[in-house]
């Protein structure tokens, strides 16, 4: 049976969440429900979300806009401005969200069938944690939650930012999502950061022949740090190939807390051995088969659309 999901995402501003979202629809293991936009000019990330849809032939998801501020309004917006540049035109400003709000979606959905919906978050946790404190219920009834962001950043990872983007954006999101007791997986920088397209997987998608295909491979060759390198980094799309073959990662419990005050590391991912007073809060992915995964992706991109559910 197909996991339904629902996805949670700031696309836009990493190409990563693009691919993330052609990577679910390639994928006959999941039934997408609804796709939620998270966090700045939230109206021009659903737009982007929608004119992908309606190139896929899914018009039929609904797409919900959520907060655009952080959870406190206290943190700046990070926006580079390249955002929906290369995919939406004039005629895409007629492109309507559903008129639900993504939080209230996300509280309602997973409520009217507990324990079926997985919800995959691969922005800042604004959405998510406004969906927790508005129903406490909720992370007891989610089938699972996973997260991509957060950096352990080992002695192998020192080069990481103490903070990873999405925890760094709204760090108190991040903070009441780790503590809200739902079933999570965490796939962080650590592992993130080994697992790349490059130009052959995007030629590969160009190859696939349809607009979709084509709308997709111009967003990642738009991408700066793809058009001045030659690749770029699947944050997001590994943490959607890991719910469908966790087999590719090795996760670890741990105790993640996380750091919402200092002027270096606001956002910071704590991690450490549970115990029996400080559980774990979460599975943590800490390994991964790297070339594995990177095939794994490209052949998912690159296949044909999964049908609606």
């Amino acid at each position: 049976m197909a996991t339904r999901l629902i996805l949670d995402t700031d696309i836009g501003t990493d190409v990563d969440d693009c691919l993330a979202l052609a990577f679910v629809l390639g994928s006959p293991e999941f039934r997408l429900e609804g796709v939620t936009c998270v966090y700045g000019d939230v109206a021009l990330r659903a737009r982007m979300v929608s004119k992908l849809l309606r190139l896929a032939g899914r018009p039929d998801v609904p797409v919900m806009l959520g907060s655009s501020q952080t959870l406190l309004g206290v943190r700046p917006i990070f926006w580079p401005g390249h955002e929906g540049v290369g995919l939406l035109d004039a005629d895409d400003e007629a492109l309507a969200p559903a008129p639900e709000h993504a939080v209230d979606y996300l509280v309602r959905t997973v409520m009217e069938s507990p324990g079926q919906v997985h919800l995959l978050a691969i922005g800042p946790l604004t959405n998510v944690a406004l969906a927790f404190r508005r129903e406490p219920r909720l992370a007891e009834r989610l089938a699972h939650l996973t997260v991509m962001g957060g950096a352990l950043r080992g002695r192998d990872a020192l080069a990481l930012p103490f903070a990873e983007h999405n925890f760094k954006c709204d760090p108190e999101a991040a903070h009441v999502v780790l503590a809200a007791g739902a079933p999570t997986t965490l796939v962080p920088l650590d592992v993130t950061t080994r697992v790349e397209i490059r130009r052959d997987a995007v030629t590969r998608l160009r190859e696939a022949g349809t607009p979709f295909h084509d709308a997709v491979a111009r967003q990642v060759e738009l991408y700066p740090r793809f058009a001045q390198t030659g690749s770029t980094l699947l944050h997001d799309p590994l943490a959607a190939a890991l719910i469908v073959r966790p087999e590719l990662a090795e996760t670890v419990a741990v105790r993640v807390e996380v750091e919402t005050h200092g002027r270096l590391a606001a956002g910071a991912s704590l991690m450490r051995t549970p115990t029996a007073e400080e559980t774990a809060t979460a599975r943590v992915a800490l390994g991964v088969d790297a070339a594995a995964a990177e095939r794994f992706v490209a052949e998912r991109l690159a296949a044909p659309l999964a049908a609606a559910g």
